[in-house]
């Protein structure tokens, strides 16, 4: 009881100081709409880099990618190592240009930045926007969802609370950090929460590892567990490897089609900063994604009955709990709960973005009417979370594909300012949602090839093939 009483205490304190920097950013606020959707696109590479990381990272990679290694061993180091590569040159190509044609078609959306209305008819440009809205109001919302699931999943491990608790605490402090000052709350509190994943991921992982015996009794242990654990290569892929890593590497090029991260690329000081908030993000995003993953595999020796009479995903805050005093469970519970709420603060502003700004005209240029969407999107998160299953790796990779699919192809396009018709940039945004659903559920060839592939390429086979018949705006 008492350990649990000095867990909530440091809990509560690293809240407390997120809290805090939220409301310290609001000082810094305008009230204006470009403000509190763009921070007034003034915020310095170092904040856009480590923002972008944490919210990239979220619940996925403190519940998802920790529970998939558990489960997998060393074959699910590719998934990381792929999607890093793909990520990596999804910044290199399209941030820095988003950044320029962002401010030049005065987009403060992603949505209207696919719209982009000033550069044909408009009614043509409002009709994309709307139909993007919709698609990011209804998978960034499901997206979000998963990450109040993940939140919640920490707070049942250790606090035995149940998960309608810990998603209701989840969504009231997103609330509280977007009220407190917009995107520039949440890419403030992002920093901090960033170090804060980097460094409770590090300390169990350096624990954990000692109480296995280092990297050579790793080794052992997991082989007499179960001699696949320690193949680097995942056993019955359908195709083969190449085909399984080209898969999640395009996966990491789905950046392109999520919305949350897109804006800080739109919100940053200058486009000649994206380089260093590309490099510094990718040094940071990569010392996360080596603590998840060895966590995983320290799990799987020093709690092996989750396999069996648990829940692999909640390897974290158990091994937390089995091997740190109170003050450092409550440190990890924090970097969890960061992880996880820095994503769905995010996601929920740009779901409230997509309905006051392209969904309802009237509302575009409202301070307060934005406030409101912010308020609605989050009930509507809540019910989806508390409705949902309990699997955040999956959720999350479900939203990922459905919006790297239908956005991508078209967003790219955009980027570097090729023109797009009306009826193709539907059909490209249609046809890469259906593609990717049926690839997954339809024809379940995941496993082969991870469905991103698939569905980001018929989008471009869509344009390819209008260009070829010479129909251009």
């Amino acid at each position: 009881m008492e350990k649990q009483i000095w867990i909530a205490i440091t809990f509560i304190a690293f809240l407390l100081s997120f809290t805090v920097v939220g409301i310290y950013s609001a000082t810094k606020k305008q009230n204006t709409t470009t403000d509190y959707l763009l921070a007034s696109r003034n915020v310095n590479p170092w904040l856009t880099a480590l923002s972008a990381m944490a919210t990239g990272h979220s619940g996925y990679m403190f519940i998802g990618v920790i529970g998939v290694t558990y489960k997998e061993g060393f074959s699910s180091i590719w998934i990381p190592v792929a999607w890093a590569i793909g990520d990596y040159i999804a910044w290199w190509l399209t941030f820095k240009r988003l950044r320029l044609v962002s401010q030049q078609t005065n987009s403060d959306t992603v949505s209207s930045f696919l719209g982009q209305e000033n550069l044909g008819p408009k009614n043509q440009g409002r009709l994309i926007t709307i139909i993007s809205a919709l698609i990011i109001i209804a998978f960034l919302g499901t997206y979000a969802s998963a990450q109040l699931v993940a939140a919640s999943k920490g707070l049942n491990a250790i606090f035995g609370w149940n998960y309608q608790l810990g998603i209701i605490i989840g969504a009231v402090i997103v609330v509280a950090y977007c009220f407190s000052g917009g995107i520039r709350a949440s890419i403030w509190t992002d920093s901090v929460q960033a170090v804060l994943m980097i460094g409770s991921l590090w300390i169990l992982f350096i624990v954990s590892l000692i109480a296995c015996g280092g990297f050579g009794e790793l080794w052992v242990k997991l082989n007499t567990i179960d001699s696949t654990l320690t193949n680097w290569i995942p056993p019955d892929l359908p195709w083969g490897f190449f085909p399984y890593f080209l898969g999640w590497l395009v996966a990491g090029l789905g950046v392109v089609g999520q919305p949350h991260i897109l804006v800080r690329g739109m919100a940053i000081n200058s486009a000649d900063n994206m380089t260093l908030a590309r490099n510094i993000k990718f040094v940071f995003a990569q010392m996360n994604a080596a603590a998840a993953f060895g966590i995983g595999l320290t799990a799987r020796v020093l709690l092996p009955n989750l396999m069996t009479s648990g829940d692999p995903e909640l390897a974290l805050p158990n091994l937390s709990i089995e091997l740190l005093p109170a003050v450092l469970v409550g440190l990890m519970l924090a970097g969890l709960f960061a992880a996880a709420i820095s994503t769905a603060d995010s996601q929920i502003l740009s779901c409230s973005a997509a309905l006051s700004q392209d969904l309802v005209p009237s509302a575009a240029h409202s301070y307060r009417k934005a406030k409101i969407a912010t308020l609605i999107v989050t009930a509507i998160v809540l019910a989806i979370a508390l409705a949902a299953d309990n699997s955040v790796f999956g959720l999350v990779i479900f939203s990922w594909s459905i919006l790297a699919c239908s956005l991508g192809p078209l967003l790219v396009l955009r980027v570097w300012q090729k023109p797009v018709s009306l009826p193709v940039a539907i059909t490209m945004m249609i046809t890469g949602i259906v593609v990717s659903i049926v690839w997954n559920l339809g024809l379940n060839l995941s496993s082969a090839i991870y469905e991103i592939l698939p569905g980001m390429a018929a989008g471009f086979i869509v344009y390819g093939i209008a260009n070829l018949g010479g129909n251009r705006e």
